[in-house]
């Protein structure tokens, strides 16, 4: 018997030929899986949130977000954009793999011992002294996820998605139940904590059983100096890109206290977390595909906007809708204590709606290899959002939801059209793929707030929420229906997600 270092071994993760044979069929199957991995994820964090938000005080997230700065930027540097790497290269070997493992372990040990080191300096920043033993908690999850970000990689490479969502989900159970236990005995903030120690140590365990990779020892010349760079741009970019998603939170916690931040933070995760459902499983499908399609223009295109078309079909009408009903949906899911979370909510809605493609930009720049234009993008936008918040803090987290949210479809074209510059995309087509969903969502929220304040005031939140549900499918239905070419479009992307839960069955 062969051990698990040999050769075909070997081949099993590295070699990707054997894909093009029937990609639309994996893809269509990934999607499958991933999005019910997403669908069973959500509803667990709908689940725990319900129960975390009647157990914890507004305070209690204040602080982990206020912790949660430091931990995530340095975060971004544990990977060094080599898991996106070895997904994109379309030749790699075991010595390269071996050599980017050992690289993204030891930064990864780096970047926890850094945290640790911080932590006095993030309690004095907050003037906080409970961060002190958080940020010392939250360090060690670094090793953890540290080991495992190649073999990830290689599972995605390789389209192995129901494994990683397996893993996915399993993680998060653990993660959440650990979480809500905690909560209940009355650990507080420290819930959250353990929440996300327990989801790392659960996710590490369950990558290194399900890949048979293991790492040799790490060789001076194994050629990653190409994998290196593409890395260091894509670092680079998320660096930025993270800073100004950030920049917020630090200024709001700085200046209005942890209560103002635990309102705007858990407004941002709200109209973050349905568009990451649709996005990320998406993501995990498109990225690996189009990378295989990326001398195939023709090709490359369809499938950019059949993907484009998909995931704004789906996204955009779930943030018109909360958009419409955030009263409600704030009421029903967080309780009366959370009501100050629906004017940042609503504010935010018009970044959530650009949000639902804006993961496409990536697709481009990361599977044609380009992550050198990304990081030029990444510092302008970040220099844009960082004088919006210094500007609008002064109005604290209202004024900052409002200015960001706001100013999210003003920058889209500009940026848009550097992504597309010198590639086979066109903006024309993007906008014909994008209109229809559009139009289509915006428009049925709008009618569904005129229906609520004609019809609907007085009734029960959980019984006008189950009609604000109904009325706003029926109404985006009947919107597209009534498009040019509505009913065509709509009746194959029907055909696309009966085929993708045909091949989930």
């Amino acid at each position: 018997m062969k051990s698990i270092s040999s050769e075909d071994k070997n081949d099993i993760y590295f070699r990707t030929d054997h894909l093009k044979k029937d990609l639309k069929g994996r893809s269509v199957r990934g999607g499958a899986i991933t999005i019910a991995a997403q669908g069973s994820k959500f509803v667990l964090r709908m689940g725990s949130t319900v129960f975390l938000a009647r157990l914890l005080a507004p305070e209690d997230y204040g602080l982990i977000g206020m912790a949660t700065v430091i931990i995530g930027f340095v975060n971004l540097f544990k990977d060094l954009g080599l898991s996106a790497a070895t997904i994109q290269k379309s030749e790699i070997n075991h010595k390269q793999v071996s050599t980017l493992f050992w690289i993204n372990l030891a930064i990864s040990c780096i970047v926890g011992l850094f945290v640790a080191v911080s932590a006095p300096a993030v309690t004095w920043f907050y003037n906080e002294p409970r961060l002190t033993e958080i940020t010392l908690a939250l360090a060690s999850s670094f090793v953890f996820s540290g080991l495992t970000i190649q073999h990830q990689a290689l599972l995605t490479r390789q389209m192995q998605f129901t494994t990683l969502a397996k893993i996915d989900v399993i993680s998060m159970l653990i993660g959440l139940v650990t979480g809500v236990i905690a909560a209940w005995y009355g650990l507080s903030y420290w819930a959250l904590v353990l929440m996300q120690i327990a989801s790392a140590i659960t996710n590490a365990v369950g990558v290194w059983i399900a890949c048979g990779w293991r790492p040799g020892a790490p060789i001076k010349d194994s050629g990653v100096g190409s994998m290196l760079a593409f890395g260091g741009n894509l670092t680079g970019f998320r660096v930025f890109n993270y800073f100004s998603r950030n920049l917020d939170n630090v200024l709001i916690g700085r200046y209005w206290g942890s209560q103002e931040l635990g309102l705007y933070a858990k407004a941002y995760q709200l109209v973050l977390l349905p568009i990451q459902q649709i996005n990320n499983p998406v993501n995990s499908v498109a990225l690996p595909a189009l990378s295989s399609l990326q001398n195939e223009p023709e090709k490359y295109c369809r499938y950019y906007y059949k993907a484009v078309l998909l995931i704004t079909t789906l996204g955009m009408p779930i943030v018109g809708f909360m958009f419409a009903s955030a009263d409600k949906v704030i009421l029903l899911m967080l309780g009366q204590q959370w009501l100050g979370v629906v004017p940042l909510f609503q504010f935010l809605m018009p970044a959530a709606f650009m949000g639902t493609f804006s993961v496409a930009s990536g697709w481009v720049y990361q599977s044609l290899g380009r992550t050198d234009r990304q990081f030029r993008v990444g510092i302008i936008t970040a220099t844009l959002n960082s004088i919006i918040f210094l500007i609008s803090v002064r109005w604290g987290a209202i004024g900052v939801a409002a200015a960001y949210g706001l100013s999210r479809p003003i920058i889209w074209l500009p940026i848009i059209t550097y992504c597309y510059r010198g590639t086979p995309l066109q903006i024309i087509q993007l906008l014909k793929t994008l209109y229809r969903p559009a139009f289509a969502s915006i428009g049925s929220a709008i009618l569904l707030i005129g229906i609520n304040q004609l019809f609907l005031n007085g009734i029960s939140v959980g019984i006008g929420l189950l009609v604000d549900i109904v009325l706003y499918g029926l109404l985006y239905i009947a919107t597209w229906i009534i498009l040019p070419n509505g009913k065509v479009t709509l009746l194959e992307i029907l055909k696309m997600l009966r085929e993708i839960k045909k091949k989930k069955s």
